[in-house]
């Protein structure tokens, strides 16, 4: 049987954790397209605001991807020495950090900007023609970015004196040996992945969760060795100026021809099928939106 004072104790702690109930401020839910705007405005107002600052951002994403790819690149020839076969899933672990750097360091991506801009004009929020211009600028400096960047990597030890037929070498070979349909395949997924990742790290608050799921997500494109663009311009270079030009296979017509397609595969699978694609998913009457 309670006694009064314990009765009034708890009383008191119901009383207590009411009150805690109602001021405790509720867990805010951002939606998907809320999201996308709010990115979309943020990227109109760095175009605009200063040009210069814009592509060095841009020029950045390029410097964070060739980073991610020459330790992707040494780690797989390193892993291909010691344990064949496992050189290809050491490649795509390493080179998945590379969109970790560029979300969190706040770079411009094109491939990412293909979704965003085509979003923002199915919704109005930006022009076509601002948004043309805003992803030309930016793959424009991230080619810029890589091939800088492909270049000083390519005069540090790690790559100074490499060993003909390795994993970068040969990898770079059979992408430019590919045939225009497989190319433009292979880009469209490869930037549906890419959004994909961009996307679900956007619906996360904790970063150690973003991490992981960017991580993971890369992995798909990079283990099945689909065509990226962007990822490209540092490859390229970083081969071209580590051979010495020896890649077989390697001239401007196969560079550019990889490079043409696999941009096209890329709008159609960042542009088309995920940006314009959700999108439209959610211009509806309905209540739920993404």
């Amino acid at each position: 049987m309670k006694t009064n004072l314990t009765m009034e104790i708890d009383e008191d702690t119901m009383e207590n954790s009411k009150n805690n109930a109602t001021t405790q401020p509720a867990v805010k839910y951002f939606p998907l397209m809320s999201q996308l705007d709010k990115s979309i405005k943020k990227k109109k107002e760095l175009f605009e605001g200063s040009l210069p600052r814009y592509a060095v951002r841009s020029m950045l994403a390029c410097l964070f991807l060739a980073l991610g790819t020459a330790i992707a690149f040494y780690i797989a020839i390193r892993t291909q020495q010691a344990i064949p076969g496992l050189e290809k899933m050491s490649y795509a672990f390493m080179f998945s950090w590379s969109l970790v750097m560029i979300i969190f360091m706040n770079a411009e991506l094109g491939t990412s900007n293909m979704l965003y801009m085509t979003v923002g004009v199915y919704r109005k929020k930006v022009s076509l023609s601002f948004a043309a211009k805003l992803l030309f600028t930016c793959i424009f400096f991230n080619l810029i970015g890589g091939v800088l960047c492909g270049y000083l990597l390519s005069l540090t030890a790690p790559f100074g004196h490499l060993e003909p037929g390795n994993y970068m070498f040969t990898g770079i070979a059979d992408k430019l040996s590919k045939s225009t349909l497989q190319i433009l395949v292979e880009g469209m997924f490869a930037n549906i992945v890419v959004n994909i990742a961009v996307l679900a790290s956007m619906r996360m608050k904790d970063d150690a969760a973003k991490i992981m799921a960017i991580i993971f997500i890369i992995f798909i494109f990079a283990f099945l060795g689909f065509e990226h663009v962007i990822a490209n311009f540092p490859a390229f270079s970083l081969a071209y100026f580590a051979s010495h030009g020896t890649i077989e296979g390697m001239n401007a017509a196969s560079v550019l021809h990889n490079l043409f397609f696999t941009l096209i595969g890329n709008f159609v699978g960042g542009g088309l099928v995920m940006g314009l694609g959700y999108a439209w998913l959610n211009k509806t009457d309905t209540s739920y939106v993404d």
